[in-house]
């Protein structure tokens, strides 16, 4: 499993939102360790986010 972190501006955008609505639905928010777990691959998780640049 790979970790990113994720800027600041990302979390109002709708599809990413909509990633954490999964992430809560399919394993919630108490991680102890920290970090959520986003219910999607890769691959995915990096087009979402590649649409965001420049925010």
């Amino acid at each position: 499993m790979k970790r990113f972190v994720v800027p600041m501006p990302y979390l109002n955008q709708a599809s990413f939102q909509n990633l954490l609505s999964q992430a809560e639905e399919e394993f919630g928010y108490d991680h102890p360790m920290g970090g959520l777990t986003i219910p999607c691959t890769e691959y995915v998780f990096l087009h979402i986010t590649s649409h965001f640049n420049g925010l």
